[in-house]
């Protein structure tokens, strides 16, 4: 597993030489650096601990005052990274969880702390766009093993009260799924 590093700024423009900054900062692979809503900018790369490490606080250098919020996750649950780029929908679907945040940053950090928790399918990482900057994340598998998950989601330190709303939903419909997908 890798380590994930994540940049949440209030200015594109800053966003955008952040971004450059991280990639010569060290090296580390770039997953997406985009603008979204509302009117924030958000880097997400990936590399080795210390290169990570490294390409953060370069980052947030450049960014100064304009970082909302930044994280550094080592051995972040492929899941996440998977989720994040991807918006197939589960192979199985059981029990549904969901996690609504007001920031990006916490959505990744509760998603990688529920799928370390308990065993689950991270089905979905919604960051912000289109949802007015809010961020949730889906998860699907055993009630129990959902509830487990999406208790140690929202109680995860580094969400910083930036939980909105959470629901674990034993039996969903399945036009519930569909309309999801």
């Amino acid at each position: 597993m890798e380590t994930v590093g994540f940049l949440e700024f209030n200015s594109i423009a800053k966003g955008i030489e952040a971004a450059d900054a991280v990639l010569k900062a060290a090296q580390v692979r770039l997953i997406f650096a985009r603008a979204s809503c509302p009117g924030k900018y958000y880097v997400l790369f990936t590399g080795e601990v210390a290169a990570a490490q490294a390409s953060l606080e370069a980052g947030q250098a450049v960014g100064e005052g304009f970082v909302v919020d930044c994280c550094l996750i080592p051995r972040v649950h492929p899941q996440v990274t998977a989720a994040m780029q991807s918006v197939a929908g589960p192979a199985e679907v059981g029990a549904l969880g969901v996690m609504e945040f007001f920031s990006v940053t916490a959505a990744i950090r509760a998603a990688d702390a529920a799928v370390k928790a308990a065993q689950v399918q991270l089905a979905e990482l919604r960051l912000a766009t289109g949802i007015g900057g809010k961020s949730f994340a889906l998860l699907t598998g055993e009630v129990a093993a959902v509830a487990e998950a999406v208790r140690c989601g929202v109680a995860a330190p580094e969400s910083g009260g930036m939980t909105l709303a959470h629901v674990v939903i034993a039996n969903p419909r399945p036009e519930l799924w569909e309309q999801l997908y």
